[in-house]
Formats: structure tokens, sequence, C-alpha cells
């Protein structure tokens, strides 16, 4: 069989030349039924369009996630929203039952609410919806598991009665008689949830020491009674008051404070406040709910299918329903796509100019912070629906210009083709248009891709490099109430300050000492002659040597941890949280070599960063030691090597002193490891005879955090990497970190 096609301008009739003769093909449809089938086509492509935006929008949970990460929502739920002054109400409701000032509750909201429990309520709250608008279900069952919350609000009293009892001002006694009886009103006191008015000061022996421990014990819940015996006749021993009562306090109140809790929670239903929520009957916020998943059902189950037919067929008779030429039919399409591609773009501008006024309203009452947010958020979602739509438009857009284009050359030649030229022009436009159609119905999806990576809490980290990012960072880390220690600088162990925000830990590792080691190390701590005296000989009774490696401060009798163990514990958290970066700054008392081991013994070797020899040379960025997996960086305050992974502080960084008195003698000036280093510590805390909870309360205020950060940076002329505190999750330390690496993410 053999094919003759005549040219445009001579004749519009195609013949087919076959053994039997001539035979006329096919007449075209009309023009009428072209047009139709043209409409049609244009209508069913803007239809699967719309299809694939919606299942890469609305019905996809990363779309949520990522307008929730573009506007910093969880960031200004504390910086914004609780701290509201019309949430009062809510906060007053959340610790109705608790004598703790909202202040306190405002000032350690990321205690209450930790980052992660919030984050993990609202994906969980996202998946929920989804489901309901996909059709899986029908009811949005919202579930808040309160159960961390309320623990929360329990460490978050004993904190602060904590601190009101470090707080208070020792007045000497004249005798052991007055001094037992104002010790003992000042425990009654705090259990029923009052701050003393004062703390009495007396020189205890030994045995007056056991006696007034077991009048401060009568306060104390007998279940409890057993673990702070220990605690509290060392701290009375060592002439440490407020640290014993301290002690009685977090015994105490936790047991008041849980009383509480759970009476909350049995009012409240339960551990888990679940909202099983009619949308199809509501009437309020939640109708537009109700109306997406109306239409989308439509579009989904009734119009795209057949969306998908017609536009199939109407395609296939635009071009098999012959015009003059091979031109033409590439014509017909193009302006099909090109048709269509304005269409959506015209939906795209008219959403843009009127859909903004359309959001959906919060209810009035509601605090104006969190309307702003809501409102940002939705205008965030809008934003990527509208873009989405764009980015299939455009793709179309493209693809009609190049068929355009294409037969505008043919019809220019004005030359008549053969078979074997037709035939490469026919298989162009059959892949370009599939191409069109295809990408406009995947495309969208691949290009949001997954939600945006965050990396040490931020998706705004990623590509900073681990010099430029701040750190808040736990000075003595391993010194903490929940673990003990007679002179404590921290409150949560080393776990709960990782969940608290801190994401560097200053360790001290020691061996065991023995008495006479024990007075060595006495005479360099910041303990007076006199408590020295009296701590040793408390020591000597109570916590006598054990062999292996340890982390202490001070000496390992006042409170010490397995190193391997913990260290494990460390790994453990880093394998649960993988965009999560943590350093560790030793202050070696144990050889490289014992410690190299100790950190094979937790299997941690694959999560060590090695460090570049060169101390001059940039870090990579957070994204690139997440990506590679190695995201625990190891210093030592003396050793340098001979494991690749534990190097010297001062050789890679430089520090401000650590030994001030008061917060006014905290400086700038260079300290340990000069100046000119790529890392720079920051020492932000007052040692006077050990941590002070009153001093950390004060200096780890946001803005004297930010303003001490700032002074520093500008006189050392480089950026602040480490923030080291007491008592971390007193005040905001973590919010002054956040805003600085916010600052550094612009």
């Amino acid at each position: 069989m053999t094919f003759c096609v005549s040219a445009d301008h001579e004749t519009p009739r195609q013949e087919v030349m076959s053994d039997h003769g001539p035979m006329r093909t096919p007449p075209p449809l009309s023009r009428s039924l072209r047009l139709a089938a043209w409409v049609v086509a244009v209508v069913s492509l803007s239809v699967l369009a719309l299809g694939a935006t919606l299942r890469s929008t609305v019905l996809d949970p990363d779309f949520y996630r990522r307008a929730l990460d573009h506007e910093r929502a969880y960031q200004r739920i504390y910086d914004d929203v609780l701290a509201d002054p019309q949430s009062a109400d809510l906060t007053r409701d959340l610790l109705g039952r608790l004598p703790v000032p909202e202040s306190a509750v405002t000032a350690n909201l990321k205690l209450v609410v930790p980052p992660e429990t919030l984050r993990a309520m609202g994906d969980r709250q996202i998946a929920e919806v989804v489901r309901y608008l996909r059709g899986d279900q029908n009811h949005v069952r919202l579930a808040v598991d309160i159960r961390p919350v309320a623990e929360n609000i329990g460490s978050l009293a004993e904190i602060y009665f904590g601190e009101a009892v470090a707080a208070m001002q020792q007045q000497p006694e004249p005798d052991f008689q007055a001094f037992t009886e104002s010790l003992g009103k000042a425990a009654e006191r705090v259990v029923a949830g009052h701050a003393p008015k004062g703390l009495p000061s007396l020189p205890l022996s030994r045995e007056q020491a056991v006696r007034v421990t077991a009048v401060l014990l009568r306060v104390v819940p007998e279940a409890e009674r057993s673990k702070v015996r220990r605690e509290i006749q060392a701290a009375l021993e060592s002439g440490d008051v407020a640290s014993a009562l301290t002690t009685v306090t977090s015994a105490a109140v936790s047991d008041r404070t849980r009383a509480a809790v759970a009476d909350v929670l049995r009012e409240s239903g339960g551990s888990t406040w679940l909202i099983t929520a009619d949308i199809e009957a509501s009437k309020d916020v939640l109708a537009p709910v109700h109306r997406a998943r109306t239409a989308i059902h439509i579009v989904r189950y009734a119009v795209e299918p057949v969306a998908a037919l017609l536009g199939t067929v109407s395609l296939l008779l635009l071009w098999f329903s012959p015009p003059p030429t091979t031109s033409r039919r590439l014509m017909a399409l193009g302006w099909s796509l090109a048709t269509t591609a304005a269409l959506i773009l015209s939906a795209v501008v008219y959403g843009h100019l009127r859909a903004r006024d359309h959001l959906v309203d919060s209810p009035s009452s509601w605090p104006p912070a969190a309307i702003r947010l809501v409102d940002d958020v939705q205008r965030a979602l809008l934003d990527r629906v509208l873009t989405t739509a764009t980015t299939a438009a455009t793709l179309l857009l493209t693809a009609a210009a190049l068929l355009v284009a294409v037969a505008w050359a043919g019809q220019t030649r004005h030359a008549t083709l053969s078979s074997a030229r037709t035939r490469p022009i026919l298989f162009l436009a059959i892949a370009v248009t599939t191409g069109a159609v295809v990408g406009a119905v995947v495309i969208p999806p691949v290009i949001n891709g997954p939600a945006p990576r965050v990396c040490q809490g931020s998706p705004d980290l990623c590509d900073l490099r681990y010099d430029q990012v701040a750190h808040l960072t736990s000075h003595n880390a391993m010194a903490s109430t929940a673990d003990q220690f007679i002179s404590p600088s921290q409150d949560p162990d080393i776990i709960g300050q990782l969940n608290a925000g801190v994401r560097a830990l200053q360790i001290d590792t020691h061996r065991w000492e023995k008495p006479a080691e024990i007075a060595d190390r006495l005479r360099d701590s910041d303990f007076s002659p006199r408590q020295q005296r009296q701590l040793l000989h408390a020591l000597e009774q109570v916590n006598p040597p054990r062999e292996g490696l340890w982390l202490c401060h001070s000496v390992c009798g006042a409170g010490a941890l397995e190193l391997a163990p913990t260290l494990r514990e460390i790994g453990g958290w880093l394998r649960s949280h993988r965009s999560e970066v943590v350093t560790l700054i030793i202050q070696d008392g144990v050889s490289p070599e014992e410690t190299a081991e100790a950190f094979m013994r937790a299997d941690l070797t694959d999560l060590l960063y090695k460090q570049d020899q060169d101390p001059t040379q940039p870090w990579p960025t957070l994204a690139d030691m997440i990506d590679n997996g190695q995201r625990l960086v190891v210093f030592a305050e003396q050793a340098d090597g001979p494991a690749p992974w534990y190097r010297d502080f001062y050789r890679y960084g430089m520090e401000t002193p650590f030994d001030s008195r008061s917060p006014q003698q905290m400086t700038c000036l260079p300290n340990r490891g000069g100046t000119g280093k790529r890392l720079f510590l920051l020492n932000h805390f007052v040692t006077d005879s050990g941590a002070s909870r009153l001093d950390a309360s004060k200096v780890n205020r946001r803005e004297e955090v930010l303003r001490r950060a700032h002074r520093c940076e500008r006189r050392r002329g480089s950026l602040v990497n480490f923030i080291a505190v007491d008592y971390a999750t007193l005040g905001d330390p973590r919010g002054a970190v956040d805003d600085l690496n916010a600052e550094r993410a612009r």
C-alpha cells in the first residue's frame, strides 16, 4: 500500500492507493463536532490537573507539615500563643491545682510541653484529618495524650519550689532545738504549697544531722523516705540546708503533684482526651472541612474517572479525524493544551485575588496570637495549592508551545511530506501530548516531594555549618537532681536534658577515688575548707569506692554515673532522633584509650564524627553530618586522640572564663583556647561553692542570654556556638538559642 499526501494549498483531499485502486479516507468530523471534542479535551485535562493538585496537597499529610514548618508554627506556639496574656485562662486551667504562678509556666513552656510532644500531637491530628478527607473514615477522632504534659507539670512544680527554697536567706539560729523547729516549719510550709520565709543556719555534727534528717523525713511520703534519707543527711552534714530542703521538696511536692495530676486525669476521663467530631452536622468552624470532603469525593470518584475517559476519547478524535495535514493535527492538540493551561492559570489568579478573603475564621474567643497563627498557616496552605496548580499549568503550556511551534514550522514550508517524513512528526506529537497529560497528573506530587527535612529541630538549620549553629549546653550534665547528686548542676537526667533541647553535654570522667585521693581533689574544688572536711567524713561513711569508669563531679562519692551505660543511653536517644546532632565536651580524668574503649562498649562507633586534623578547616553542614550518620561530636579538655574522633577542644575552640562568682563577673575575655578559633564556648553560669539555682534562674532568662551572647560575639568577632548553663530547664536558655539560630538562618 502506498500513500500520496497533497500539500495544504493544493488539494484538501487525501487518497489511499491500494491494489484494488484508489480509496477515499473517511470524511473529517464536522466543525461543530471537532469544536465539541476540543472543549471536552480542555475541560477533561483541567479536571485531571485539579485531581493531581488535590492528591499532592490537601490529601497528603506532608502538605500540612510543610506549611506548619514554613510558618514556624510549633515555635510560635511557645513564643506567641501560650505567652499571650489572653491565654491566661488556659494556663490557669492547666495548673489550677498547683501553687505555681503563671510567670513560672510561661518561662518554662518547653518543659511543660516539650517540642517533641507538640510535634507528635500535630502529626497525629494531621493524619486523622487526611483520613477523613480521603473517605477512609466517617468521623474525625482527635486524640490528645495529656499524660506527658501532666507529668511535666509535676516536674515544673518541683523545680519551682526548689528554686524558691534555694533563694531563701539563711538566718543563724542560737541553738540546735531552735534550728530543728525552724527547719521543720519550713518543710511543712513547702508541703502545704508555700515557699518558706527563710531557712535556719547552724553547724551540725553527724549525730545532729541524723536527728534533723528524721524530722524532715516526717513530711516525706513513707515510700520515698529510704530513697532520699542519705542525700538529706549528707547535705545537712556539709551545712547545705537549702539542698537538704530541696530534696525534701522534690519528694514531698512530687507526691502532692501526682495526686493533683491524678485528679485532673480522672476528671478529664483518663490520660487521653478523645474527641470524636461529627463534622457533617457541624455548623461552626469545622463545617468547611465537611464541604471540602464532599467536593473531594465528587472529584475523585465521579468527575475524575469520567474526565479521564472523555479526555482520552476527545484527544484521539482530534488526532484521527483527519484535517488536511499533520501540521494542523499538531496545532489542534497544541491549542487544546494551551487553553487548558490558561484555564488553570485563570483559576490560580482568582484564587490569589479572592480566596484569601474566604479563609476559615477562628473563634473570636481565641487569643489574638492563636488567630494570627491559624490565619498564617491557612495562607501558607493556600499558597502551596496555588503553586502546585501553577506548576501543572506551566508544564501544559510548555508542551503546547512546542506542539504549536512544530505545527507552524510544518505549515510554513508549504511542501509535500512523504510518509517517511510524516511518521517522526506523528511520534513526536503523540510523545509530547502524552508526556504533557501524564506530567500534569504525576509531576505536581513529585515537585511537592516529602516534608522539608528538619535538622536540630528546625528546617532552617540544615544548610548551616556545624560551626555556625548555636547549641544549648549543659554544664556538668551528669550532676543532676534526678540522679541524686549531692551538689547538682542540672535537674533532669541526661536524657531529660536532651529532651528539653540540650544538644551539647559537658561531662567529667573519673575513676572512683580512695579517701586520700578525695581529699586531694577537694582541695581544688569549689567547696570551702569546712565543707571539704564535712563532705569527706560523710562520703567515707556512706559511699565507699567502686571499680570502673564513672561520670562524677568533684568527687564520685557525691554522685556518679557509670560511663559506658550512660554513653549507651545517649546513643539510644540519637538513634531515635535521627535529625539531631549531639556534642560531648569531656573533662577527661581517664586516659583516651580507656575513653575510646568505653565508647566501643557503648556501641557508638558508627555515630562518631571524625574531626578534620586541621582545626582551621570549615565544618560540614548539619545536613551532611546527618546524611552521613556521623551525629556525635566528641571533644576532650586535655587529650587529643589517638582516636580520630577524640580531639582537644581547645585546638578547635575557645571559651570565656568559667569561674564567675556572680552574674556581674561574667565577661567575654579570652580564656582557654585563646582567640580566633572556629568554635566559641560561652560559659554562662555562676559558680560559688557549686551551682547556684538562684543565679541560674536570673542569668538563664532569654533576654539575658541573648544580650551576653551578642555582646561577646561583637567583642570576639566570632559566632557563639556553645552556651553552657547550669539548670538548663530554668529560665529560657533554649528560647535564646533558638533566636540565635533563627538570626543565622535568615
